[in-house]
């Protein structure tokens, strides 16, 4: 693996605010269909044009939204006919300020790597990252869509099958020195993870058990106990709950039943409903449209450098 290292920074006591990784949505488009989710043809039959006018005010209010509960924002430049740019959880798995670089596995979204791989060494020449790392030739892994860092168990949860190779799991581990729990993921319709799991601040975890195999459900159950477990219904699953940004006991995501809003409130969420529909189209919403850059395997690690703040304010 090749790594890009940048001068180590000395931590402050300033507890940070978390970060994400956006970029807007100036290209985005259905323009071909790598998941059952992508239709071409009924993107140009709805009308394209009202439909990306669409996706830009949607994604507005999701930068707004996080913007308001505090988050900064570092932004990719858009590129035009890379219209999944947009959805920058695939870009790369990010930990203690070292991220490793996603390798897509279709042809289609390939162009995306460069352009990522330029961003996160731009973002280690400011000092918001200590390493860049490529994954070993061969590897396909589509980055935090499908590697989901759980803080309770301080461990990753990583899908498995359609987009990410089984194979890079002892990778992530070795990189970043935590376990990597490989899923199967069992159904088309949830390709990456973060379509069908998402581990709560708390330790809850929401997941649709149907996107899964019987092994990687044992294997969920044996790491959640059942009062931790937040099972999704068909139609939640569908809506893409499972694919939120929970940070600082608030849920944003594209739309929640009122059952499920009940039961993330119950555990001490204010839930956000923003919506989506328009990236629905792709098969991403919230979570697939940001990428977390401040998660720290240690919670002692949580001050941000004094340089980071200073250059968020610059």
């Amino acid at each position: 693996m090749n790594a890009i290292t940048s001068p180590t920074l000395v931590a402050s006591s300033v507890a940070a605010p978390p970060r994400f990784l956006m970029c807007a949505p100036n290209h985005f488009a259905v323009t071909y269909s790598i998941n059952p989710w992508m239709d071409p043809k009924a993107w140009s039959d709805s009308g394209s044009a009202a439909l990306a006018a669409t996706a830009a005010r949607q994604w507005a209010d999701l930068h707004e939204v996080l913007t308001a509960q505090g988050a900064g924002i570092d932004l990719v430049e858009p590129v035009a006919d890379l219209p999944d740019l947009v959805f920058t959880a695939n870009a790369a798995v990010v930990l203690d300020r070292t991220a490793l670089l996603a390798r897509f596995r279709h042809v289609e979204r390939q162009g995306e790597q460069p352009v990522f791989a330029d961003a996160f060494r731009g973002l280690a020449a400011r000092g918001l990252l200590d390493r860049v790392i490529e994954l070993p030739e061969g590897l396909a892994h589509e980055g935090a869509g499908d590697c989901i860092w759980d803080r309770q168990r301080k461990l990753f949860w990583m899908g498995a099958g359609f987009r990410s190779d089984t194979a890079a799991a002892p990778v992530i581990a070795e990189t970043f020195g935590v376990a990597c729990l490989p899923l199967a993921l069992a159904d088309p319709n949830f390709y990456h993870l973060d379509t069908c799991f998402h581990a709560l601040p708390c330790g809850s975890v929401i997941y649709y058990p149907a996107a899964f195999t019987p092994d990687a459900l044992a294997l969920i159950h044996a790491h959640v106990a059942p009062a931790q477990r937040i099972e999704l219904s068909a139609a939640d699953a569908a809506r893409f709950a499972a694919n939120c940004v929970a940070f600082d006991g608030v849920i944003v995501m594209s739309s929640v039943s009122a059952a499920l809003r009940r039961t993330l409130e119950a555990r001490g969420y204010a839930v956000v409903a923003t919506p989506l529909h328009s990236f629905l189209r792709s098969g991403g919403s919230a979570c697939c449209l940001t990428l977390r850059l401040d998660h720290r395997s240690d919670a002692a690690a949580l001050a941000e450098p004094a340089s980071a703040l200073r250059a968020r304010a610059g």
